[in-house]
């Protein structure tokens, strides 16, 4: 099997003229040629299984579907959606993955996945989107926290030292916050990175920062009175979340009953 990549790779290499691997006692390493037609590689790959997908496509929903997911829509929003589906339509393996929205769009661009809920609004030309959902995004404080004028006039006379606790870079809710802060004239943020939303509402309730998020991804905590919601003007408050796919990208049956299972859930 190794032998017959290897002379595959050869005769590409013949054919293109140029070494795609610099080989030694190590094993191989990509020239500076072979990493230039690394993407186009995987683009391939990508097409080859949309044709698949394509070519196996029938009127019942089967196989696997890729889709990605803001983590908050994942835990929040798409459980019943999921357990519609799944109950419907059994025969879908279904492949979910999270990420921010620069990192699902990066997938969905890179045909790694069939398209993804992400913040939106998504400006691409390779792109269409669909809304989904409209949420209301509120300023999280600890309950003991001032209220939000003034936090606000706190931190610019220097009383407070702002501590937002937000998701890794690419998180458009984490986007949002720093714009609506240096709005107000609110710069030299310290950021405190997390991997989860319950991490940042945990330490939001603690005092140690603030954060932004849509107001019925945290109902619990509020409920709880765990940590405190600043309403927003208008305009900084909306946001929509919206389902992303390639323009030119196949669209399976499993994607088509999946997405209508999602708009039945708005």
């Amino acid at each position: 099997m190794q032998s017959n990549v290897t002379q595959r790779i050869r005769l590409l290499e013949r054919e293109l003229g140029v070494p795609l691997f610099h080989r030694h006692s190590r094993g191989v390493t990509l020239t500076p040629a072979g990493a230039q037609l690394l993407p186009y590689a995987q683009r391939i790959g990508s097409l080859i299984g949309e044709a698949r997908r394509a070519a196996t496509n029938g009127a019942e929903p089967q196989g696997r579907l890729t889709i990605g997911s803001l983590e908050t829509t994942a835990a929040r929003r798409l459980p019943p959606v999921l357990s519609a589906y799944t109950t419907a339509y059994p025969a879908v393996d279904i492949a979910l993955e999270t990420g921010t929205t620069a990192e699902l769009l990066s997938k969905v661009l890179e045909r790694r996945l069939e398209g993804a809920f992400v913040a939106g609004p998504v400006a691409h030309d390779d792109l269409v989107t669909e809304p989904i959902v409209e949420e209301e995004l509120v300023f999280l404080t600890a309950p003991t926290a001032p209220p939000l004028k003034a936090y606000l006039r706190r931190v610019a006379r220097g009383e407070i030292e702002p501590k937002v606790l937000v998701l890794r870079a690419g998180c458009s809710y984490r986007q949002r916050l720093e714009q609506f802060l240096a709005d107000r004239g609110v710069t030299g943020l310290r950021r405190l990175e997390f991997g989860t939303v319950d991490g940042i509402v945990g330490c939001v309730g603690a005092g140690i920062g603030v954060t932004m998020m849509p107001r019925a991804i945290v109902a619990a905590p509020l409920r709880e009175r765990r940590i405190a919601a600043h309403t927003l003007p208008p305009r900084e408050a909306r946001v929509t979340t919206v389902f992303a796919r390639r323009r030119d990208g196949f669209v399976s049956t499993a994607l088509e009953r999946f997405l209508e299972c999602a708009r039945r859930a708005r």
